[in-house]
């Protein structure tokens, strides 16, 4: 009934495969500029330190900013999103973003730059929420698997333009102003997508009676009693693993010119554009580059990782593996001069291997109805470590004068993650096996 009717009205139906990939299209758009101008002060680190005056910490502390508003965005958008549905709460949370990047960019202190921070996280964590709750209304019983592949896809792209291209735009334009000013652009054309989503939306919802998938995403506290330890130890690997890999791509770029003088840019002459191309380029031979190596591997080979760990279940021997990998990762980059490209290999390999068997755990350990509350609270203990680590990095190296330290507590992270990954391994045989089946 529906193939005959999606004939008939064309192209342009909501019932269309053509239809929903064109709202893919603008969903998957909704969080390129967060993942832009969240990373983009990792890119212009060193600059930002010249022109502001800001110290390691300091920097670390914008990080962290960002984390304490998403704490407590975790609790308050499930109840907001709830009361006003995926269109409104996107709106509000697109434009918070938009606002905090525009304060970020044009802040004249490093007080309101924080300022600038905070609004952004307050606005951007939840606008990651919404957007699964937007993929799940129009994909759910489809190809849901796969929207959610490349709307990750999409997003980290800003990621790898941020790294690639953030001393580009600050060397080529003279000012780390530009760079942020480049943030709040792509968070507007986030806002915008967000806003022909909407129009896409409510004729969709209109014609077809689509429902509302954000219900359930709210905390319930009270949920949290019939939580099992498989559960915990994946929360706790998920608070060590991301704070050994965020936490240092804050000030990598600084770590890898210093250390080995690996160039921020890759010198060419020519146009911006160009200055761009050669950038990319020359991915191994730049900071930026070197640091977005663990982005790249996971654009390219996490939908693969998906499918393998769908196809041979092994999610707490693959947490155990890709923990293990963490700490040599480390180390070989803190203690040794051992050029950084294969440490992050190894880095990045654990960045697709962790993730790829650690959020789907939830849903096979949690029941159904709990699972909103369950993913609330990860991320919320998730942001713990990513508002307190980027300070920590920044503080000892300060405190040392080196990396060092710094690389020795990312690599207890990566162990005390390991500890977890073999109680996880422990707690789910006695739990019936589920996370070893396929």
């Amino acid at each position: 009934m529906m193939n005959d009717e999606t004939t008939n009205q064309g192209f342009f139906h909501p019932a269309s495969k053509a239809y929903r990939f064109i709202v893919l299209a603008f969903v998957s758009m909704l969080t390129l500029g967060c993942y832009f101008a969240y990373d983009i002060v990792a890119a212009i680190a060193d600059s930002l330190m010249t022109t502001m005056g800001a110290t390691e910490s300091q920097v670390g502390s914008m990080y962290t900013m960002y984390s304490i508003a998403a704490i407590a965005a975790v609790f308050i958008s499930g109840f907001l999103i709830d009361r006003l549905g995926t269109r409104k709460g996107s709106m509000i949370f697109s434009t918070l973003v938009f606002i905090g990047a525009a304060i970020v960019a044009f802040a004249p202190s490093l007080t309101v730059l924080y300022i600038g921070r905070f609004i952004f996280g307050a606005g951007s964590e939840p606008l990651v929420v919404v957007q699964s709750a937007m993929l799940a209304r129009w994909f759910k019983g489809k190809e849901l698997a796969m929207s959610f592949g490349i709307a990750l896809t999409v997003s980290r792209v800003g990621t790898l333009f941020a790294l690639n291209t953030g001393e580009v735009i600050t060397s080529h334009f003279g000012s780390p102003k530009y760079a942020l000013g480049a943030a709040t652009l792509l968070c507007l054309m986030s806002l915008l997508a967000n806003v022909v989503y909407v129009f896409l939306d409510r004729k969709g919802e209109r014609v077809l009676g689509l429902a509302d998938s954000a219900s359930g995403d709210k905390i319930v506290l009270k949920d949290i009693k019939f939580f099992k330890p498989t559960f915990w130890y994946v929360t706790m690997l998920c608070l060590t693993f991301y704070s050994a890999i965020f936490p240092f791509t804050s000030l990598s770029l600084k770590f890898f010119n210093e250390k080995w003088a690996i160039p921020l840019t890759s010198g060419q002459e020519g146009g911006f554009l160009y200055k761009v191309f050669a950038n990319f380029l020359h991915m191994f031979s730049t900071a930026g580059g070197v640091a977005s190596i663990i982005i790249f591997a996971s654009m390219v080979l996490a939908p693969f990782a998906g499918k393998l760990v769908d196809k041979v279940g092994k999610r707490a021997t693959f947490m155990i593996f890709g923990s293990l990998l963490m700490i040599p990762s480390h180390l070989l980059m803190g203690v040794t001069m051992l050029y950084p490209v294969i440490p992050m290999i190894m880095l990045g390999a654990a960045f697709v291997l962790v993730p790829a068997a650690m959020w789907p755990s939830v849903p096979l350990v949690i029941k159904k109805e709990h699972v909103g509350t369950a993913f609330g609270v990860m991320t919320a203990i998730q942001n713990i470590g990513l508002g307190l680590f980027p300070y920590l990095n920044g503080k000892l190296r300060e405190i040392t004068g080196a990396y060092t330290a710094s690389q020795v507590m990312f690599a207890c992270l990566g162990f005390i993650g390991l500890i977890f990954a073999f109680l996880l391994l422990r707690a789910n045989k006695k739990e019936g096996d589920i996370l070893e089946k396929p």
